[in-house]
Formats: C-alpha cells, sequence, structure tokens
C-alpha cells in the first residue's frame, strides 16, 4: 500500500467523522412519489464518550449570533455626574469591562459589548444572543454588586449597622456550594491575603454577635460569630435558589461597576428575521458554490473533479470545526466562510495552471509534483497576507486603536478558519487524491 494511500484512508476517516459532527441534530425525511410516502425525522445521536475519568457528552449544535438566531438588545446610559473629566474614559472603560465579564460568566454566546459617546452621552451596548428575556439580563448586568460585612452596634431593639472596611473588593474569587446542614445553596468567599487577616479581625471582635452581610445596602444573611475565623474564606448562607446563588457569584466575581447605568433602551430581536437571512445566505451561497463545482470541471476537466471533491471535504471538516470549537455563526460569519471557498478553489488554480505548464517538460508524476511544489510559494504568501489582515480585523489584543466589533470578529474568525482548512485539503487532500486517482493519458509519459 503506497503512502498516498495510507493518508487517504486517514483523510476519509477524519471527513467521516466530520461528516457526522456536521450533520444536523434532527433531519426531515420528507417522500411523497407514486405509492412511496416517507414522512419522519431523524435524530443524530450525540457523542457520548465514558473511558475512565474522561467523560465526553456533547450534542455538537451550530451556535448562531444575534441576527441569526435573535436575542436581546440592551442600551446602557453610564452617569458620569461625579467622576472628574480626565477619568471618565477610564470609568466607561472599565464598566463595559465588567459588563463583558458578567456576560461571559452568565452563559451567553458571542455577547457583543461596545461603548457609545454621542451628544455629551455615554452609553454602553449590549448585544446578547439567544436572551430572549431582557429583564434577567437586565438584573444581573446592571446590579452594583457591592458586598460589604458590617458591624452591629446597639442593641436588639435599637442598633446601626456599621459598615466594615471588609468589602466585595477583597475577595478572590466566590462560587456556588450547597450547604452540609441543610443542602440548600450557598456562596462560599475566598478573600485575599488582606481581605483574610480583616475578616479574622473582624469575627474576632464580633464573637457572639451576627455579622450582617450587606448586597447593595441589603442584608444577604446575619450569622453569629461563634468563633474567630481564620483562613480567609467565609460562606453566605440564606433562601438562596440555585438560579440566585449562581447569580450572585457572578456578580462579585466580575467586581463593582465604577459608575451607576441605567437602561434607556431594551429590545428583542425576533429570530423570524435570522431564519430568513440564513435561507437567503445558503441559497446563495450554494449557488455560488455551485458554480464555482462546475467551473472547475469546465476549465479542468478530470483535475477540477478532483478540485471539487477536495472542496466538498473542506466544507464538511470546516463546518464540523465550527461545532467542535464552537463558532458562533453570523451573516458576516457565512460570508466569511463563502470568502474562504474561493481562496481554497484558487490555490487549485494556481496549482493547475502551473501543471500544465510543467507536463510539457518533464514526466507526469514528476510534473505534478512540481507543481504542488512551486504554486505553495505563492499560495504560501496570499495566504498569509490575508491571515495578517484577519489578525487585524479580530483584534485578540483589544488594542484601543483597532475597533472591537462583534460582526466583525466573527467574520475573521470564519475566514480565518476557512483558510487553515483550505491550505490542508489544496496541498493534502487534493494532492494525494491526484496522485492515487489521476494517471496519464496514452502517449503521455
Amino acid at each position: 500500500m503506497s503512502s498516498a494511500v495510507k493518508k487517504l484512508i486517514a483523510i476519509g476517516l477524519i471527513t467521516l467523522f466530520s461528516f457526522y459532527i456536521a450533520l444536523p441534530a434532527v433531519i426531515p425525511v420528507n417522500l411523497n412519489y407514486g405509492p412511496v410516502k416517507i414522512d419522519k425525522t431523524i435524530e443524530r445521536p450525540n457523542l457520548n464518550v465514558n473511558w475512565g475519568k474522561i467523560s465526553l457528552n456533547k450534542s455538537f449544535d451550530l451556535i448562531l449570533g444575534l441576527d441569526l438566531a435573535g436575542g436581546s438588545h440592551l442600551v446602557f446610559e453610564a452617569d458620569l455626574s461625579g467622576v472628574s473629566d480626565e477619568k471618565k474614559e477610564a470609568a466607561i472603560t472599565g464598566a463595559r469591562n465588567i459588563i463583558e465579564r458578567r456576560v461571559n460568566l452568565f452563559g451567553v454566546a458571542e455577547p457583543n459589548v461596545q461603548t457609545s459617546s454621542f451628544e455629551g452621552k455615554d452609553r454602553i451596548i449590549v448585544e446578547l444572543p439567544g436572551i430572549t428575556d431582557p429583564d434577567e439580563a437586565i438584573s444581573l448586568i446592571g446590579k452594583t454588586a457591592q458586598l460589604v460585612f458590617a458591624e452591629v452596634e446597639g442593641e436588639e431593639e435599637d442598633f446601626n449597622l456599621i459598615p466594615s472596611e471588609l468589602t466585595g473588593a477583597n475577595l478572590k474569587t466566590a462560587s456556588v456550594v450547597f450547604d452540609q446542614t441543610t443542602g440548600k445553596p450557598a456562596i462560599s468567599l475566598e478573600f485575599t491575603t488582606e481581605g483574610g487577616e480583616m475578616f479574622e479581625e473582624l469575627t474576632e471582635r464580633n464573637i457572639g454577635k451576627n455579622l450582617p452581610i450587606l448586597l447593595d445596602g441589603i442584608v444577604l444573611s446575619a450569622p453569629v460569630v461563634q468563633e474567630t475565623i481564620s483562613g480567609g474564606s467565609a460562606q453566605i448562607t440564606g433562601n438562596f435558589t440555585v438560579d440566585e446563588a449562581k447569580n450572585l457569584s457572578i456578580q462579585l466575581n466580575a467586581g463593582v461597576l465604577p459608575v451607576p447605568i441605567k437602561v434607556v433602551e431594551q429590545r428583542t430581536v425576533g429570530a423570524t428575521l435570522g431564519r430568513d437571512s440564513v435561507e437567503k445566505s445558503i441559497r446563495a451561497g450554494l449557488v455560488g458554490v455551485v458554480m464555482v463545482l462546475l467551473f472547475m470541471i469546465l476549465s479542468y476537466g478530470k483535475l477540477g473533479l478532483v478540485a471539487d471533491i477536495g472542496l466538498i471535504i473542506f466544507g464538511i471538516i470546516t463546518l464540523a470545526l465550527y461545532k467542535l470549537i464552537p463558532v458562533v455563526l453570523t451573516l458576516p460569519g457565512i460570508a466569511g466562510f463563502l470568502l474562504a471557498v474561493g481562496m481554497a478553489v484558487d490555490s487549485n488554480i494556481l496549482i493547475f495552471e502551473r501543471f500544465k505548464e510543467e507536463k510539457k517538460k518533464r514526466p507526469y508524476a514528476d510534473a505534478l509534483e512540481v507543481s504542488f511544489g512551486r504554486a505553495w510559494d505563492s499560495i504560501r504568501d496570499a495566504n498569509i497576507a490575508t491571515l495578517i489582515t484577519v489578525f487585524i480585523l479580530t483584534n485578540p489584543f483589544d488594542w484601543d486603536f483597532l475597533h472591537t466589533s462583534g460582526p466583525v470578529r466573527g467574520f475573521a474568525i470564519t475566514l480565518a478558519l476557512g483558510i487553515v482548512v483550505g491550505l490542508f485539503t489544496g496541498i493534502v487532500v487534493t494532492r494525494n487524491l491526484l496522485r492515487v486517482f489521476i494517471k496519464p493519458k496514452k502517449g503521455e509519459k
């Protein structure tokens, strides 16, 4: 068995696995032709792997962005009246970063959070794909989550709460746990080194007293201190639901908003527009891809047919990667994929045009290898130039002098994946297909 055949078997296995991942979770089958009538749905089983300590159960659904799946569009206005002019930019940027962390911890796929300043108003625009209840998102994003430990001063009927210096700023992390006594959700707190020392001093001077824990001025719980607590950890108990405990831990982990914000606009984007856009985009994409496939066959014959097989494998692997990573697919993302299709074909055209020249001067098999080798320089340079552009569009380090637009990043990410997969299918897949299946005509060496 030749090396090329072995490589094709490996490529075939990769393609089959990718095809399984790329299949939709539910496949409708409708056939009504004479006596044959089929109306059923086929469900693709989830990938369920249990091997020792490794457990994997994934459905591999395609994640759609706000423009395709619908969701919530929220606009918050920041109150910067108490902030000096030189600190306003830092305050609005800090608020944006904290909101983005909260949204990410909330589990929203590909949120788009950006700032906007217009006519003296500073706003933060938040787009949340898949979140159809904006009130839930607003309650999470807008809370200041100022955690304070307070001391009780006075008698039982006449007392005051004196906030201590120990606040949420002294927290290292907050997580959801379950109280071992009641089984109810609770918040486990771990303080910084300084915060742990402050907490130890606070409990030492309040033994036998309540130690109220306040969130935005509201008492969450007021446990009685039984003894001095060292080690830098504490627990907030109360009548929390699991979701309430989760949201509180998110707010505490994300930090305190540096400025007050209020909602000035909220709307829910329906998925109907998304479905129409997807259908039109898929239709346009299919027309374009079919035209490319026909062009390759008409221009290059058997070589073009092999390139088309490579292009189909390219599409299957790319879609599988979108689900495996996962990539949030938006309309600009679909445009990035279609552009990558064109670039994948372009590589084959460079190779085939070079092959036309080389086979006149040397044996068929040698001409094929030389064509790939000499076309590689042009293919490499073109793709590196595009990847540099993709890097700038993605702006992975959030440089201030570059944009941070979510849709543009979606376009860049799908284009980058397409380029990488296109290089693999163009140089590895197509090359080995040609080595195995394309033979010289009679009279050719």
